[in-house]
């Protein structure tokens, strides 16, 4: 491990929770994770709302678990815009930056003096008009990012980037070895979708809906914390008969309601957004599922919501250094945050 002032900390700050990852160089081997609740409200939607708290809680955070200041940081909301764009064949760098900037405002709904931009290029490819060079364009609103680096400075950290957390999902969990076009979901404060080729995004969605408002609605329906809704959420699951599992029949009845009720919803949510993509011209259909997220903890939900999505799923989690990194912390909370430490997807 490289001397800690250069280590790039990856930080996923989710309506709920934020977690941070330390990774083994160049692959995605947690040595190091920290995780901490959020009061609801302190981000929502994925959009910092108490810059203050947010703050603290970040200061607290990496000062327990003596982690380094530089951070990469991961963005998932409703907000922000991802277009594919095909430009004029194109090589040069600054030309190609030239003309995304020309073309911008004719892809993403918002005036260009609000939006943060950002474009990765995607190489030569053959239309019906020519050849084009692809790129993947990237929009967010300025205030919505000045408000998370205003939080993470007023902690003390040093953003080295921000990042989707789409793409950083996709670099943590992606097989060289599987083939075709892949969905990833990670289920947690929200739930985020990402489509890929190989380890190049060409869709992705942010769903409001995640495991923290399913223990929310928990907690608001029997009275309960947070923290002991998510305890109910984890030990009731949506598996077997509920009059088999020990504890308040009144809180075990209401917990598989909720969750049965979140499967519904999320897995109507991502099957419609397959449906759509499918239909889109060219697309090709989606052959697996990877579902990762504090969600994998719950006994059955993958399995369960494999079934509605009706395409092969698999649990994708990330893995531990050679002296073990978790340190408690849920695998599945840690993949967008692993992810966050790569440029790219390891080999």
């Amino acid at each position: 491990m490289g001397p800690a002032s250069k280590t790039v900390i990856g930080l996923d700050i989710e309506p709920g929770y934020v977690a941070a990852v330390q990774a083994s160089p160049g692959r995605v081997a947690v040595e190091r994770a920290a995780y901490a609740p959020l009061a609801p409200g302190v981000v929502r939607d994925g959009e910092v709302v108490d810059v203050d708290t947010l703050a603290g809680v970040l200061r607290d955070l990496f000062a327990e678990h003596k982690l380094g200041k530089r951070v990469r940081l991961g963005v998932a909301n409703q907000r922000i815009v991802m277009r594919t764009v095909d430009l004029p064949p194109l090589i040069d760098p600054k030309e190609i930056a030239s003309a995304v900037r020309f073309q911008a405002q004719d892809h993403i709904p918002m005036p260009l003096e609000q939006a943060v931009l950002e474009h990765q290029t995607l190489g030569p490819v053959e239309t019906a008009d020519g050849p084009r060079t692809r790129i993947v364009l990237v929009a967010a609103r300025r205030d919505m990012i000045d408000r998370l680096l205003e939080a993470t400075t007023r902690a003390g950290l040093r953003p080295q980037a921000i990042d989707l957390s789409a793409f950083a999902m996709i670099r943590a969990l992606h097989r060289p070895d599987a083939s075709g076009t892949t969905v990833y979901v990670n289920v947690g404060g929200l739930t985020n979708l990402a489509i890929a080729n190989g380890t190049t995004c060409v869709f992705t969605r942010v769903i409001p809906h995640g495991i923290e408002s399913v223990a929310g609605e928990l907690a608001d329906r029997r009275g309960l914390t947070l923290e002991h809704a998510h305890g109910w959420l984890k030990h009731v699951g949506v598996l077997g008969p509920v009059d088999d599992i020990e504890g308040d029949p009144e809180i075990v009845v209401e917990a598989r309601s909720v969750l049965s009720e979140g499967v519904r919803r999320i897995g109507d949510e991502v099957r419609n957004s397959l449906d759509f993509h499918v239909t889109q011209m060219g697309s090709s259909a989606v052959e697996r599922v990877v579902l990762t997220g504090p969600v994998v903890a719950i006994p059955g939900f993958s399995e369960q919501i494999g079934q509605q999505i009706g395409v092969p799923l698999e649990v994708g989690l990330v893995s531990e250094g050679r002296a073990g990194g978790f340190g408690g912390v849920d695998a599945g909370r840690l993949a967008v945050a692993a992810g966050l430490t790569l440029d790219e997807a390891a080999a």
